[in-house]
């Protein structure tokens, strides 16, 4: 099978770049803006291309003639897409629908990488059935993109939820190493108690994502951790984890960080039908900090 990839420059495309190691059996095309940062990672070939630009899309997957595609380049800082509307339009909305029709040229299975905010939080944890309502343009971009998706004949949606991890070479910081590092210097830093979600290792989403693509599942999944906490919660773990003290963090909530994007208060995910159906198998929170602190050198 020939499977290519997008955003590889990105946090869940390095962990799919390190992963197709293991699955030798296939052809994998790793695709992103600007040089490969993925070149001493896994087996995929690289090749430059932006999604925003629909002939180059088309004649990077025409010569590639991929059997499933997957698309988990975006524009993901919710308060950027707020600020800055038509970069967030193009690169998601615009951006999957050069996707959408460059798979359908090529008969390709399409993967897509969706995000939990495309809820209101109202009702978390979400299942799959979970009605959509966004709260920011984030959001909202990423289910105009979903619903191009299932315009397709063969599609998978992966919705998501706060993804952490390590990568080379990028600038948004970790928030488990961001907390750590606040926390070790006794920072004073404000922590929301009011947001919940289900934290996602990237590892375990490139797994999902491979699982998905190989197996061209049909339909809608649910990729996260399995651990359901506040943000608060989340950095009461890295304290603990690191043996560090809590003093410093006040705990506020959402109202009082005035970010130009709305959050939604309680997603989190319900991961029942992937490890079901696909054998989804993710790393606990306590083992996905063990994982980070490792790659971290901690």
């Amino acid at each position: 099978m020939k499977i290519l990839y997008t955003g590889s420059n990105g946090l869940l495309g390095q962990k799919i770049s390190a992963a197709t190691a293991g699955f030798k059996e296939h052809a994998f095309l790793a695709t992103s803006r600007g040089k490969n940062r993925t070149i001493n990672l896994g087996t995929a070939e690289y090749k430059a291309m932006d999604i925003k630009d629909v002939e180059e899309v088309l004649a990077v997957i025409e010569d590639f003639q991929p059997d499933v595609i997957i698309h988990g380049a975006a524009m993901t800082h919710v308060d950027q897409c707020e600020q800055n509307k038509e970069l967030a339009y193009q690169l998601n909305v615009l951006g999957t629908k050069n996707m959408a029709e460059a798979s359908r040229r090529v008969g390709a299975h399409l993967v897509y990488i969706s995000t939990d905010f495309i809820f209101d939080g109202t009702a978390g944890p979400y299942d799959e059935h979970g009605k959509p309502n966004p709260l920011s343009y984030y959001g909202n971009t990423k289910l105009e993109a979903e619903k191009i998706v299932q315009e397709l004949t063969h599609w998978s949606i992966l919705r998501t939820v706060l993804v952490i991890g390590i990568a080379e070479d990028l600038k948004r910081n970790n928030i488990v190493l961001w907390a750590k590092g606040a926390l070790e210097k006794g920072q004073a830093i404000n922590v929301v108690d009011d947001q919940f979600r289900t934290p996602t290792l990237a590892e375990d989403l490139a797994q999902g994502a491979l699982l998905a693509a190989t197996q061209k599942a049909r339909g809608i999944y649910n990729i996260s951790g399995p651990d359901f906490m506040s943000i608060y919660e989340l950095v009461g773990h890295v304290a603990e984890h690191f043996g560090l003290s809590m003093d410093s963090v006040t705990k506020v909530d959402s109202t009082t960080l005035n970010q130009p994007a709305m959050r939604p208060p309680r997603t989190g995910l319900d991961i029942t039908k992937a490890k079901t159906e696909l054998g989804f198998k993710p790393h606990s929170f306590s083992e996905a900090l063990e994982v980070i602190a490792e790659q971290a050198g901690l």
